[in-house]
């Protein structure tokens, strides 16, 4: 059952795997990742909805950047949908940069921007869920930080009963049939194969 309504539109917002490589002045760009993927796939699909998709990913964000932008790049364009993709960097800047987020403080700062999107819009929400793969070799010690905040999403998903789209277990399920790097070539950014398999979960995630 598709309960995307015609002439609707749907934000996606996040980090650099939403962002990839999209046109910050031309309001209209998708990048050519998981958002161009699934807008193209869509927009043939139901050409007579006349959906309008919208990027607002930007490289390295974290959920306090997107707290931060939070009324200029999602409520004052009031949306219909708001797609969230959030959360490796909170987890990787504490390795990389010792800029720890805690489970809780991630927690709460992604309630913060659900509740002020229900409190200002009525749009609906689809959390996505990030994901990590072990290559190289030391990605294997990020799950203790990432595992945490994954679950936080999934309580969240739960709590406010938005859609939810599941990558972490599905990209460690493709993974068994070829070697990690196929779909991510640092365990984080998605190859254009990468992209493929995050479009494809959203559209069935959409479309129920």
């Amino acid at each position: 059952m598709i309960s995307i309504e015609n002439n609707e539109t749907i934000l996606f917002i996040g980090d650099s795997v939403t962002d990839c490589g999209r046109n910050y002045s031309d309001h209209g760009s998708l990048g050519s990742g998981y958002a161009f993927l699934a807008a193209a796939e869509w927009g043939r699909k139901y050409p007579e909805k006349n959906t309008n998709f919208t990027n607002r990913g930007i490289s390295g964000n974290r959920v306090i950047d997107l707290d931060r932008r939070w009324e200029e790049d999602c409520l004052r364009l009031n949306p219909a949908w708001v797609s969230i993709y959030i959360g490796i960097n909170d987890v990787w800047r504490r390795y990389d940069n010792d800029e720890a987020t805690s489970a809780e403080q991630f927690y709460k700062g992604y309630r913060k921007l659900i509740e002020r999107t229900n409190e200002h819009t009525d749009a609906k929400l689809i959390l996505v869920e990030p994901f990590c793969l072990p290559v190289p070799e030391d990605r294997k010690t990020w799950r203790e930080d990432l595992d945490p905040k994954i679950q936080a999403i999934r309580d969240l998903a739960r709590e406010f009963q938005t859609l939810y789209v599941p990558l972490d277990g599905l990209f460690a399920s493709a993974s068994t049939q070829i070697d990690p790097s196929y779909w991510a070539g640092d365990g984080v950014h998605p190859t254009a194969a990468g992209h493929a398999l995050i479009a494809k979960a959203w559209l069935e995630t959409v479309q129920g």
